[in-house]
Formats: structure tokens, sequence, C-alpha cells
């Protein structure tokens, strides 16, 4: 099994991407806006109820101030906007504004859910979307889990700022800006004695917190090793354990485990330092503050419940302060999120990408409810995007009338299965025509073109629900009768209906449940109930018991009759009695007849092929 360590590019996109808040960066972060703009009601609703909590929030140590003035000098109190106050009036004030706070941050973070909510599941919606109606070249360059990651680590980040830090970056700032401006009004000495204080912290932030992102860019490159190997090893378990490698892997993990480990012990211990230093210079700063205070306040300068606000506001600017770098880095990644999303979201659809400017754009009506079958590849061309240096076809002419049978042999990477590929338009030719029914191919829609055809791979992937419901895949509106009767035609009924839970049998994951025989044939009902005009055949008994192969054979004569059909074949024995035999070699097409004419060529490849085939068994390898 091959070992592999992931390149530097997978281990990246294995991490939230932290992209720099630049103006366009920004502008695409905002273009997202799109999807709150149906809920903006409660968008705004939400933002002014979180305003007002933030300003009550602002009233509370102007509030506790007060109180303790009140308390300590009776009659002497006021309040802007109030006047003179009682102790008992400014207690009442603060359980109002305490219980309108908590009215207002109620409203507020429902509303921010509920928008958040709603409009990230249009953006999920959205991707998936677009994702699915990607063309095959684009699923060919890029991993799964990348993929998938758009649709659930990005939007997940996107959902957290929406929910989480949007309205934290709009409350923090409120405190900021009105902490400080009341922390002045208060008391202009202290306010200076209090800045004063802030480049130590503010240095230290910025000191630790690059050192803190190396580390955790480093802890999390070796996590995403980590996780690489892990989904190697499951994917291929049954290598594993057929080699006992068990203990091998093992120790493969536990080696990159130290290495996340110690990364993560060197964080740790730049972190305590961190918090450390932060502490001193914090509490440092507020007992410089509180001293400072004490002065002015036996001096007369200041009164106790001057200084209380003071010391409140303080805490509320620290707060603000503390919590910016943390908000700006959920910033910054939300911003990498977007750009990944976004990205997804302006790749081209598959029926673009195969219909670009200056090709006559699809027919809006089909000429006819079904095709006749006649396809027709005139002097096909073609190279794999992901491989553009090599050519996989040269010039290739093949046609087949409607319901016959073409088979496609040759030795492995002739072009067999590419040429399939182009017939289902997952690609399109380089250069050359497809011609179906005597028109180009791209003047079908392509969900109705495919609508027409139907394939019987060589491993057959069935979804992780029950057996009817991979059997009515191939035609979403069938009852319950029509899918037994392509059951039974495809020589599945018998052991379908030996479960104890019949056709609400689930087959789990890829179909595992269920034999490589019994997954053909569910792939063959499946076929049958879509009843193509055109049917691809790749391999479809190659991997099977002779018993099984028997069934899946019967079933097939039965699904190939009236239909046009294409036989991707190494075993030779399966297609004697097609139509026609087309023999590729280096992409092209090097013979062309029916069995008995190729076998009658004392040189050519068809017979050389089946010698080695019928000759050697063990040659079969070649094929």
């Amino acid at each position: 099994m091959a070992r592999r360590n992931p390149p530097q590019e997978d281990l990246a996109q294995q991490r939230l991407f932290k992209a720099p808040l630049t103006r366009e960066s920004l502008r695409q972060t905002f273009a997202l806006a799109r999807y709150v703009r149906p809920h903006r009601a409660r968008f705004f609703s939400g933002l002014c109820t979180l305003f007002v909590s933030a300003a009550l929030g602002l009233a509370f140590p102007l509030l506790a101030g007060s109180l303790i003035d009140a308390a300590l000098h009776p009659g002497a109190t006021t309040l802007p906007l109030v006047g003179a106050v009682s102790l008992n009036q400014v207690a009442l004030l603060l359980a109002v504004s305490i219980t309108l706070q908590a009215l207002a941050s109620f409203n507020s973070a429902l509303a921010f859910n509920r928008v958040g909510q709603s409009a990230l599941a249009d953006l999920r919606r959205d991707c998936y979307g677009r994702l699915i109606a990607l063309p095959m070249a684009f699923f060919a360059q890029r991993r799964v889990g990348e993929l998938t990651s758009r649709i659930t680590t990005d939007v997940a980040q996107i959902e957290g700022t929406l929910i989480d830090a949007l309205p934290q970056i709009c409350r923090q700032t409120v405190f900021l800006l009105g902490g400080i401006t009341m922390i002045a009004l208060t008391s202009g000495r202290l306010t200076a004695v209090m800045l004063g204080t802030l480049p130590l912290l503010i240095a230290a932030a910025v000191f630790f917190g690059r050192r803190l992102r190396v580390f955790s860019r480093e802890t999390q490159d070796q996590l995403a090793a980590t996780n690489t190997i892990v989904e190697e090893t499951l994917q291929a378990i049954a290598s594993v354990k057929a080699f006992a490698n068990e203990a091998f892997e093992r120790g493969r993990y536990d080696r990159a485990n130290a290495r996340v480990l110690t990364a993560a012990l060197s964080a740790a211990r730049w972190r305590a330092v961190f918090v450390a230093f932060f502490i001193v210079a914090l509490f440092g700063g507020i007992v410089i503050v509180l001293w400072f205070g004490a002065g002015l306040l036996q001096s007369g300068d200041i009164s106790p419940g001057q200084l209380t606000r003071f010391v409140l506001y303080t805490t509320f600017v620290a707060g603000a302060m503390g919590q910016a770098a943390e908000l700006f880095t959920q910033l910054q990644k939300t911003v990498g999120s977007t750009q990944r999303v976004r990205e997804l979201l302006r790749e081209p659809t598959e029926a673009a990408a195969q219909n670009p400017i200056g090709v006559s754009a699809p027919l809006a009506t089909p000429p006819s409810a079904r095709l006749r079958g006649e396809v027709a590849f005139e002097a096909v061309s073609f190279r794999y995007p992901s491989r553009p240096d090599v050519a996989v076809l040269h010039e290739v002419t093949l046609a087949a009338r409607a319901g016959e049978r073409v088979a496609l042999v040759g030795p492995s990477g002739a072009g067999k299965s590419t040429l399939t590929a182009l017939l289902l338009r997952f690609y399109a030719p380089e250069s050359g025509r497809l011609l179906i029914d005597g028109r180009d191919a791209r003047d079908y829609p392509l969900p109705w073109l495919r609508g027409q055809m139907a394939i019987v791979p060589q491993d057959v992937l069935l979804f992780g629900g029950t057996i009817a419901e991979n059997i009515v895949y191939g035609r979403p509106d069938a009852d319950a009768a029509a899918i037994r009767e392509a059951a039974r035609l495809a020589n599945a009924d018998d052991f379908i209906s030996a479960f104890p839970e019949g056709y609400a049998t689930l087959v789990g994951d890829r179909g595992i449940q269920l034999s490589g025989g019994q997954r053909q044939r569910i792939a063959i009902a499946r076929a049958i109930l879509k009843n193509p005009a055109i049917l691809i055949l790749d391999e479809a008994t190659s991997s099977l018991d002779s018993e099984s192969e028997w069934l899946v054979q019967t079933a097939l004569q039965r699904l190939m009759k009236g239909r046009t059909t294409f036989i991707v074949a190494h075993r030779l024995a399966t297609i004697r009695t097609a139509d026609r035999i087309a023999v590729l070699e280096a992409g092209r097409v090097v013979e062309l007849g029916n069995h008995a004419e190729l076998s009658a060529k004392p040189d050519g490849l068809y017979r050389r092929l089946s010698s080695l085939q019928f000759g050697q068994p063990t040659a079969v390898s070649q094929l």
C-alpha cells in the first residue's frame, strides 16, 4: 500500500484559512448579505434591540456609582435627565434597566439566530445545488473532503460569525466607545493614567499573538497529518488487515500524534506565559488606577460613586479590548471561508461548461419524448482536463444504430470508459462531434438527455437507504408494483423477498450489507425501471461468481432488448453475441466487426487478446 505525506496545500485546506482583511476581501464577504436580504426586517429589529441592550449596559456603572453616592450623601445625588434621586429611586432605575436590557438581549439573540439560521440554510442549499451541478472535471481535480468542508466547516464558520461574532462586534464597539467616553467625563486625570497602561498590554498582545499563531498553525498542520493517516487507513482497512499491518499503522499514527503533542505543548507554554503576563499587566494597571483614584478620593477630587463608576467602565473597556483579538481572528477566518464558498458559487455549472459561448444553446423542447438511440462519434479527440498533456482519444469514429449492441474492448487505458463518459456527457470532446439521433449531443438539454440513458457499472455503489429506495432512483415516481416488476426482471425479487424486511431492507453504507451479485442485480433493476433508450454496461459481470454471473447475464439480456447498448468488456466471452465489436488501442479504433470477423484476422489485436485470454487464463490482466 502506498505511503505518502499529505502535500502542504492539502494541509492548508484542512484548516480554516485566515484571509487578510482587505477592501476586496471584505467586499466579497458582504456580497453574501444577499442571503440576509429576505430577512432584513428581522435583522434590523435585532440590530436595534442589540444597541438598546448595549446602551442599557452602559447605564449600569452610572447607576451603580449613583447608588453609592446616594447612600453616602442622601439628597445630594443627581442623574442626567432625571435630576435629584434617592437611594430607592436609583435602585428602582437599576432594576428597570436590567429588566429592559434582558428583554432587549432576548429579542436581539432570537432575531439574529432566526436570521442567521434561515440565511445559512439558503446558503447551504445553494452551495449543495451548485456542487452537484458542476462538471466531472471539477470533481476530478478536488478531494471529497475539501468539497465537503465547503458546505460544512466553511458555512458553519460563516454561521458562527453571523449569529455570534457580528452581534458581539456591535456590542463591544458600543462598550469600548461608550466606556472611554464615560470614563473621560468622569475623571480626565484617571483616564490619562488608565490609557498610559494600555500600550504595554497592546504590545504584549501583538507579540504573544504572533507567537501563538505560529504554534497554532503548526499544531493544525500536524493534526491534519494525523487525520490523513486515519482517512487513508480506514479507506484501505481491508488491505491493512490483509497484510497484518495494524502495528505498522498504529506506529505511524503514534509518531504523527507525538508531533501533534509536541506542537500543542509548545503552544500551551506560550499561552500560559501570555496568560500570566496579561494577568500581571491587567491587574497591575487596575491597581495603579485604584491607587491613583484612592488619592483623588482622599483629596476630595472625586466621590466614591465616581470612583466606582470609573472602575466599572474601565472593566467594560478592558473586556471589549480583550475580545477584540478573538473577534478579529474570527472575522479573518470568516473572510477566508466566504472566499472559498464564493469560489464554489462562481464555478460554471455543467451545462455552462459544455455549452460555451459560440455553441448553440440546447433545445428548449426535446424533438421527441424518447430517443431512437442512434449514436455516432465523428473524429472525436479528447484529453482529460486534469491531464492535458495526455491525449486519451485520437479522432475516434464509431457509430451505433438504434437497438444495436456495440462492445468496446482493448487493453487498459485504451479509451473504452472514456467513450462512455463522453456519451453520458460527463465531458465534452476536445474536437470532433458526438451525434445522437443525428443531432449534436449539445443540442439536447443535459438532464433530459441523461434521462434517456442508464449505466450498470462494474463497481455498484448503492445509497445507504433501503433496497426499494435504490431501485426507485431510476424513476422516482414509480410505484411499488413497478419496483417489484423491475426487480423480478433483474432476477432480484427472490433474494429481496427472502430478507425479513423485504424491499425495506437497509443496504448499509455503499451497499455493504449485500453481495456483489446482489448489488449488480439491484443496479440492473434500477436501469430496467428507468427504461432507457441507450444503455451502458461497464464490465457488469467481471467480479462475480459463476452462479451470480448467470443470473446477472440473464437479467442483462432482458435489459438490452430494444435498446442501443454499449458494452465495455475485458472478458471477451461476454461479448461474442454483440452486433459489432470495436477494438481500441492507444485511443484509436484499430478494428471493427463482429466476433467471427475479428477472430478470422490472423494478426488482429482482437484475435491476439482472445488467444491470450482463452489460451492462457493468467493473461487476462493484460486486457
